[in-house]
Formats: structure tokens, C-alpha cells, sequence
């Protein structure tokens, strides 16, 4: 198949890492598949697609807001790139309403799929019935709960409208051994396990929450250390916070990172704690690709796709002392760790690696146009 993928992001966001995995893993199934970038954003979002093996890249104006002179002109180009692709797929709205447009003028309109990475949900007004009932043909959401969203609000009707979560680089988050640089870098010592957490330092990621349940933990007499990777508008706050709980000595703060994949590695537990559902949730399914024993809260897609005690431990959001009972037990046993971190990596590799879910979207491309199905296919609709 001859695909186009289109994504208007003008930062590394999770819909543009879902873009970019799903634009590498369908090459990697032998589609001719072209990524649709925001004009301007090559050091951003352009380079690093290609750093993850994308291939052919084209770009648009894609600008925020309504701009008639630059919609126009991406409208044409999508109208002349119509007749040379099978499927078009969007990830924002931006590119979702110019494709349709495209769509409208062009003498060979294409089935045209969105997904949807975020748990907002799209208003029914006009405007919108128009686009998803009558120009979109398959609508891809991140999480069931975001299908739900589309659902009750009559944008979509129930088979034009699927989940499918997960997306992770197995390849590139395979265990691997812990570098004792890397733990040093994140505040490690000897003999004492690192829990880690890879998040924005943004107020809904939970980290005032893991930072109680660490006191807690200190006052309990549980030797651990802490660090936070990321980077965000909360690091002042966060780091007031960590100091006036006295656990200045036990908590780094390590900033951006380049190699997730050797952090995660020198990680003995990972922390997903997000106060509320943050869509994609890609991270979890890095951990486990990693094969961290990871503790998440009940958010979004955490207990959709993760059974207690046999994928990861689970708590509910913002409830300190409940994760630092999951975190003193996990860190007392390390054959709990070690079973958790197996199982977790089993289940993103049968079930949500980058492979599964570009070989699940494929089969959704092709019953969309007859034409797109290898000779002799039965037609699964009948």
C-alpha cells in the first residue's frame, strides 16, 4: 500500500512519536509509507523522525489557527498527492480538516483515517458531525475510554471507531544490563534500589504525590532512591518540595535525557502516576518493553491493557500511601521485580509492540477499499 501519514506537531509529542513508530513499522512491512510534517520544525520533530528510521518525509505549512492564503495551497498539494496514495491518516486536527478538503476537490478521494491521541472529548457541534460522519472512515483512538468519548457523543458509529494502544520499539527497549554510569548520573548508590519515574515535571504527572510516598518510605526505614527524568514549568516547585520533605540526599532531579532505553535499563522500579489519564500513555509501554516492574495508577489505558499484581502493581491516582505500600513491597522482594518485569515485557511483545499494532492498522487500511487486499483475500465483511 501507498500510505500517507500527516501530523502537524511542532514538538516531540506523543502523537508525533505514534506517527513516527507507525510510519517505521509500516515500511518495515514493505508499505510505501510518506510522513507529512509541519514546515519549520526540522530540529523538533523532522530530525528526530528520521533519527527513528523514517524514511521519505514531505512537509506543509500545517499552521495553527485558520490561515486561507497557506490552507489553500496544502490543500492543493494534498489534492495532487491524492491520485498516488491508498490511505491517508491524520493525527491532529489541523491536518484531519485540510485532508478532507482535499478530499472534497479531488476527482480521487481516499479513505481518510484519524487517530485520536488525547482524552478530550470532540464536540458534536456541525462542523464536526460533517467530518467524522461523512468524511472520515475510520476513526483510531489511543484508549477504550476515548472510544467511549466518541460514542456518546453520536460522532461515529461503533465499527468505524477502534482502539489500539501500545506502539513500543521492542527492538529498542530490549532488556539489557545496567550501566553503573548511568545509575550514578541518576543518584544511585550500591545496595540501594533506584525507582524511577520518566514524566513532564508538569503538576498532573503525580510527582508531589511519589514524592510523599518516598517520605513515607524514609520514615519507614526503606533504603531507596528516587529520580525524576524530564523536564517541565514544575522543576522550581518540585524542587522546593523535595527539599522541604528532607529528601534532598534521596531525590535527583536529572533533567532531559538522549537514551531512554539506558535510563530505563539502570531503573530497579518504574513509576507511571499521572493524576488523571494523559491519552497514549507511551511510557508504559516503554517500561515494560524494558522489562521494569512498573507501579501505575488506574488512569486512561493503565487498566485497560494491566492486571494487578501480574503485569504491574496498581494504585489509585494521588493516594500516597497506598503507592508507597505497592513501592515497599516491590522493593522488598526482588523476585516479585523480577517476575513483573518478565511478564511485562511478554505481554507488550505478544500484544503491544510497534509490529502489532502497524499489522492491526493495515488490516483496518485494507477493509477499507477492496483494492488494498492481497489477491485472493475473503472479504471479512460478509
Amino acid at each position: 500500500m501507498k500510505i500517507l501519514h500527516l501530523m502537524s506537531c511542532r514538538g516531540w509529542s506523543s502523537d508525533a512519536y505514534w506517527a513516527t513508530r507507525l510510519t517505521r513499522e509500516l515500511e518495515r512491512r514493505g508499505h510505501d509509507v510518506t510522513l507529512g510534517c509541519r514546515r519549520g520544525t526540522d530540529d523538533r520533530v523532522i530530525d528526530r523522525a528520521r533519527r527513528e528510521g523514517v524514511e521519505r518525509i514531505e512537509t506543509f505549512e500545517f499552521r495553527s489557527g485558520t490561515r486561507p492564503g497557506r490552507d489553500v495551497a496544502d490543500v492543493r498539494r494534498l489534492a495532487a498527492s491524492l491520485p498516488h496514495v491508498d490511505v491517508v491518516h491524520v493525527h491532529r486536527g489541523k491536518e484531519h480538516w485540510l485532508a478532507a478538503l482535499a478530499n472534497r476537490v479531488s476527482a480521487t478521494p481516499r479513505p481518510i483515517v484519524r487517530t485520536r491521541h488525547i482524552a478530550q472529548a470532540v464536540s458534536p457541534h456541525r462542523a464536526n458531525r460533517w467530518l467524522y460522519r461523512r468524511a472520515t472512515d475510520l476513526v483510531v483512538t489511543v484508549t477504550e475510554a476515548i472510544r467511549r468519548q466518541y460514542l456518546a457523543a453520536g460522532l461515529v458509529r461503533p465499527e468505524r471507531v477502534v482502539t489500539l494502544p501500545g506502539g513500543a520499539d521492542v527492538d529498542a527497549y530490549a532488556p539489557r544490563s545496567p550501566s553503573g554510569e548511568v545509575r550514578a548520573r541518576l543518584g544511585a548508590v550500591p545496595g540501594e534500589p533506584l525507582v524511577g519515574m520518566i514524566a513532564g515535571l508538569r503538576v498532573m504527572k503525580g510527582h508531589r504525590v511519589v514524592v510523599d510516598a518516598a517520605k513515607r518510605l524514609v520514615a519507614a526505614g526503606v533504603r531507596a532512591r528516587f529520580v525524576f527524568v524530564g523536564r517541565g514549568s514544575r522543576e522550581g516547585a518540585i524542587r522546593e518540595l523535595v527539599m522541604a520533605a528532607g529528601l534532598g540526599d534521596r531525590v535527583t532531579i536529572a533533567g532531559f535525557v538522549d537514551d531512554l532505553p539506558a535510563v530505563m535499563a539502570a531503573l530497579d522500579v518504574a513509576l507511571y502516576v499521572p493524576l488523571e489519564s494523559d491519552g497514549m500513555s507511551r511510557v508504559v509501554f516503554e517500561y515494560l518493553a524494558a522489562a521494569r516492574p512498573l507501579v501505575a495508577t488506574r488512569v486512561g489505558v493503565v487498566p485497560e491493557v494491566l492486571t494487578d499484581g501480574d503485569d504491574a502493581m496498581l494504585v489509585h491516582a494521588g493516594d500516597a500511601a497506598k503507592l508507597a505500600d505497592a513501592l515497599g513491597h516491590l522493593l522488598r522482594d526482588p523476585g516479585l521485580r523480577e517476575k513483573l518485569g518478565q511478564r511485562g515485557r511478554r505481554l507488550v511483545v505478544e500484544r503491544y509492540s510497534g509490529a502489532r499494532v502497524a499489522e492491526a492498522l493495515e488490516t483496518h487500511y485494507q477493509d477499507l477499499d477492496p483494492r488494498l487486499r492481497p489477491v485472493g483475500q475473503l472479504d471479512r465483511s460478509r
